[in-house]
This record gives C-alpha cells, structure tokens and sequence, in this order.
C-alpha cells in the first residue's frame, strides 16, 4: 500500500513516514502542493495524508483539486492538521476529505485511522467491481431476450 504524506514539517513529515514505513507501507513525502502534484502524476497511491497549511497554499484548495480529478478522485485522504475549528472540518469533509485529524495527534490513533480508511476503500471497491458485474449480466441479458425475439421473427 502507497501512502503520499503532504507536510511541510520536516519532524512530522519524518515521524509519519518512519511509523508508516514501520507499519508496512510504502511512503512518499511531499512539502508542498506542488512537489505533491508531481508525485501525483507518477504514481498511483492508496491514501493521502495531507496538511492544510503549506508553503505554496490550502491543502483545501489541493483536495478539491485531487477530489474533481477523475484520475485521482478516488485515493482517500486523511486531513492532517493544526486547524481544529468545526467550520474547517465541515469544509474538509464537504470537499471530499474521508478524514480529518488535529495536531497534535497520537501517531498510534493515526495509524489505526489509516487502516480503517482503507479498509473502508477497500470494501467500496469490491462493491463497485460486484454492482459492474451485475451491470454486465443486466445487459447480456437484455441482449439475449433481443436475439430470441429477433430469432422468432425470422
């Protein structure tokens, strides 16, 4: 599993790809929105973690961005951030953010959060590749009743 961290905080940057990398994943760091969009273009990743104050602007800004992506749309992301007022929160979870968590946080809380957000992503994607199939037997059976008709009318 490939986890892109977003943090301009390099001991927090730090912090969560060594416990991440420990846990198992694969971790890439971003310090920006821009090194992050970079990253974006040249891997597929299975979650974000992202920060909503770097240098170069909103992480807001880049999660709407991520979220109105067809591309990319899907990736889940964890927000991660100083901003703790419910306004920001509402904002977070309205532009697409399947979580949200304050600094200071519990590297342990976060990790646990990690899983279970993508064990969330996880069943939606089984789920989706089920209602797919389902569609495909829909059409073939549509497709079937049309060759019979179409086989009594010859």
């Amino acid at each position: 599993m490939k986890i892109l961290v977003i943090e301009d905080e390099p001991d927090i940057r730090r912090n969560l790809e060594y416990n991440l990398s420990r846990e198992g994943f694969s971790v890439s760091t971003a310090a920006s929105i821009s090194e992050a969009n970079m990253l974006l273009t040249s891997t597929d990743y299975n979650l974000i973690l992202l920060d909503l104050m770097l240098p170069d602007g909103s992480g807001l800004d880049l999660c709407k961005s991520i979220k109105s992506n067809s591309d990319i749309e899907s990736i889940p992301i964890i927000i991660l951030t100083a901003k703790d007022d419910e306004v920001d929160k509402v904002v977070g979870f309205e532009l697409g953010a399947d979580d949200y968590v304050t600094k200071p946080f519990s590297v342990r809380e976060l990790i646990l959060r990690v899983k279970a957000v993508l064990k969330r992503g996880s069943k939606k994607k089984k789920l989706s590749r089920l209602l797919g199939s389902l569609e495909t037997l829909r059409l073939m059976s549509i497709l079937m009743r049309f060759m019979l008709t179409m086989q009594k009318l010859i």
